[in-house]
């Protein structure tokens, strides 16, 4: 039998990978940045149900904000494996900056148009399609245990989610009493905290530093070819496909329900996205508190059904207390399944196609949003919203049940990797070549 190096969890292993200076910096930029990113969230949505009254709309918002990434993570992800990713970063972060100070002018001067909101939700679309996957693939260069890098992933997602706990009530209560405008101001002051923090990292060289560069389209068929060709990256990134499309609408929805279903305002709305994000948060600091990679494939194929029965009795709820408990089940089944997803992808991949991975795994999360979402929108008001939240539930259902029929096929593949990288050890027993990914030593 083979023997796991470590499976055991605990608080003690929660926080391990801020040993790592630069990576400590990162946390605190970005505990602060993504408060007012969630906030930022929440006030557009409520502004654009404000301006339209229509769920449609909300749709093509969230389908523009999000519809770049699709289309230019690829291109992100070859950037991140050529050129230096903490420049590219600060130059991402500022030009995120920028896009806030532009919707804070025009909300305070009563300019505002839903024009407006769309031409800017694109350009932060483009800017994000090539933040993620930098983003994502530069955890690794400021972590310096590589043992910690499930950890350190786990812990971002979990910034992520307690932002999302504190954001969404901040702006409720602003929009509610102040307008949208202060929190699109507040979001631009708060990238000043990341800015900061990846100017005061000590870096060595760049692990793309002296690598030969080939064209542009050779090095992207070439990602392409490695993500697709191996099974257990192809499966993973396919359900997280399948959960963005269908099971996370619900969070675009929410206004929505907040004003009709549960006869509320915008603190109501907050209360509903802060309800998913303390769920969220739950989850993603469970699996900070593990040790290994190990298991995470049966967590990867549990945590959809969770998600969906969150949505399945949000979607039944008129009762304000369920509909809280429902999201808080929701946000912790997604965070959970998507963070897991990260955690295991970012484990077995080749150090030199880390950015080309992660950017396909940005289309798999952010960039099948925007669908999920225009769709969410266009049925809604067709079969109305708690029928659309049930079909895409549904699916979400249906796509986890294939992923947990697969599973064992994928570990198998996924095994000889494990024992090179030394998260299982087994005397005596080869790694077989042909089981690593294309292009793995």
């Amino acid at each position: 039998m083979a023997t796991p190096v470590s499976e055991k969890s605990g608080v003690k292993n929660l926080l391990r990978a801020l040993h790592s200076r630069n990576y400590r910096l990162f946390v605190a930029g970005q505990s602060v940045s993504l408060v007012g990113t969630w906030m930022q969230q929440v006030a557009m949505s409520w502004l654009v149900y404000r301006l339209t009254n229509s769920a449609f709309l909300l749709g093509v918002i969230g389908f523009t904000s999000q519809i770049p990434t699709f289309f230019l993570a690829p291109v992100a992800g070859v950037l991140a494996d050529r050129w230096n990713r903490r420049r590219l970063l600060i130059l991402t972060q500022g030009c995120a900056m920028l896009q806030a100070s532009v919707l804070a002018a025009a909300v305070f001067a009563d300019m505002i148009q839903v024009w407006h909101l769309i031409a800017l939700s694109v350009f932060l679309g483009v800017v994000n399609a090539f933040d993620i996957p930098i983003r994502q693939s530069f955890v690794v260069e400021m972590v310096n245990d590589r043992e910690d890098l499930g950890n350190a992933i786990a812990l971002n997602s979990s910034m992520v989610q307690g932002a999302r706990l504190v954001g969404p009530t901040i702006a409720g209560l602003l929009v509610a009493s102040v307008g949208e405008g202060v929190c699109f101001l507040v979001n631009a002051a708060s990238y000043l905290a990341v800015l900061l923090a990846l100017a005061a990292m000590k870096l060595g060289s760049s692990p793309n530093h002296g690598r030969p560069r080939r064209h542009v389209l050779h090095e992207l068929r070439e990602g392409v070819a490695y993500t697709f060709g191996f099974a257990p990256i192809r499966s993973i990134l396919l359900l997280v496909s399948v959960i963005s499309l269908t099971g996370m609408p619900y969070m675009v929805l929410a206004p929505v329900y907040a004003k009709q279903v549960l006869h509320g305002g915008a603190h109501t709305f907050g209360f509903l996205m802060t309800a998913a994000g303390c769920g969220a948060l739950i989850g993603t600091v469970r699996l900070a508190s593990r040790t290994s990679v190990l298991g995470l494939g049966k967590v990867v194929s549990i945590a959809p059904f969770l998600l969906a029965a969150g949505v399945v009795v949000f979607s039944l709820s008129t009762y304000l207390p369920l509909s809280l408990a429902a999201l808080v089940l929701a946000g912790f089944g997604a965070s959970t399944s998507v963070a897991s997803s990260n955690t295991i992808v970012q484990t077995i991949v080749e150090e030199d196609k880390r950015g080309r991975v992660m950017s396909f795994f940005a289309m798999s999360f952010m960039g099948m949003v925007p669908f999920g979402s225009f769709c969410a929108g266009s049925l809604a008001g067709m079969i109305g919203t708690r029928n659309t939240l049930l079909l895409g539930a549904s699916c979400c259902l249906a796509g986890a049940i294939v992923f947990a029929l697969y599973l064992k096929k994928l570990r198998k593949l996924v095994r000889p990797i494990y024992i090179a990288k030394g998260i299982i050890r087994e005397p005596g027993e080869a790694v077989v070549a042909e089981h690593l990914p294309p292009g793995g030593s």
